[in-house]
């Protein structure tokens, strides 16, 4: 009896891995079915496009590497220009700081000039002109004084005339 427990336990232990073997059976063949089914649509699907990126990708690498060496080459250019056009303005800002220092001190030393010339003119022709314009007018306000003061008449007798408030104030 106990024989035939062990036999009918190990019995059903076999068809229970059976079965659970089964059923693993069906569910890899029904994955392997979706794999295949997978795999046949990237086949038709994706291939092409693998296919034409590759194809375009080898079409495409000499115009690339062409139009990386023309950039090169672009750059390289652009960059001396820029150095030869800021070497030019360098040069124009210091030629043109130069003429407004020129034009500076020529001005300067052309206001000097004219302030020399100015001081010259005062003290050899303005002075010299107040002076003897002083002295006539002088001379002028004595001859006046002398004939307007004192006439003669026929007597030899003096005669006064009264002076003027505006004559009192020399």
């Amino acid at each position: 009896m106990e024989i035939s427990l062990f036999v009918a336990l190990t019995g059903i232990a076999v068809l229970l891995q059976a079965g659970v073997l089964l059923a693993m059976y069906l569910a890899m063949r029904k994955s392997s079915q979706n794999l295949e089914e997978l795999a046949a649509d990237v086949k038709t699907k994706v291939m092409p496009t693998i296919v034409q990126a590759q194809e375009m990708i080898s079409e495409l690498r000499p115009k690339v590497k062409t139009i990386v060496e023309n950039l090169a080459e672009t750059t390289t250019t652009l960059r001396s220009e820029v150095k030869r056009v800021d070497a030019t303005v360098n040069d124009v800002i210091d030629r043109a700081r130069l003429q407004v220092i020129r034009g500076d001190e020529l001005l300067s030393r052309t206001l000097d000039r004219v302030e020399q010339t100015s001081d010259i003119v005062h003290k050899t022709v303005v002075s010299p002109v107040r002076q003897i314009s002083g002295l006539v007018q002088g001379i002028t306000v004595g001859l006046e004084f002398l004939f307007s003061r004192t006439r003669r008449n026929g007597g030899g007798r003096e005669e006064r005339r009264p002076v003027p408030q505006d004559e009192m104030f020399i």
